[in-house]
């Protein structure tokens, strides 16, 4: 990993950033997963990045990829910072909605998915009871 550089001209690697760990506490982070800061815990005692992280999740939900993109650091490194944030509380994680559209290599959204009424639901359960 090249050290990146960090207000003021110094340079600071990687594995300074996540106190020499390469792997998060979890393994539940995806690209696409998206973060929320809890506005009840107060910064104090976080480093730089993972008080960067939290500033940028406080206004709204951020995928784990634009979080790294803002932060300038490579995503493995990400998700040992915001793992640890998940640890103590600082930032809440969930998948992104179903309906929530990424593009694909072409940059076309996939159609987005509905969500039926159970009462359609229910007429498709008895159906395929009737047939067997």
């Amino acid at each position: 990993m090249t050290p990146r550089p960090r207000p003021g001209g110094r340079l600071v690697r990687s594995y300074v950033v996540t106190d020499g760990r390469a792997r998060p506490t979890r393994n539940t982070l995806d690209l696409i997963t998206l973060l929320t800061a809890a506005d009840d815990l107060p910064p104090t005692g976080l480093t730089p990045e993972k008080r960067r992280v939290t500033e940028l999740c406080r206004h709204g939900a951020l995928s784990l990829g634009e979080v790294a993109g803002h932060l300038g650091l490579p995503v493995s490194v990400t998700k040992v910072l915001v793992a640890d944030l998940m640890d103590s509380g600082h930032i809440t994680t969930r998948a992104p909605s179903p309906g929530s559209s990424y593009p694909d290599e072409q940059g076309e959204h996939p159609p987005t998915a509905r969500r039926f009424d159970a009462a359609i639901l229910q007429e498709v359960l008895d159906g395929l009871r009737a047939r067997l």
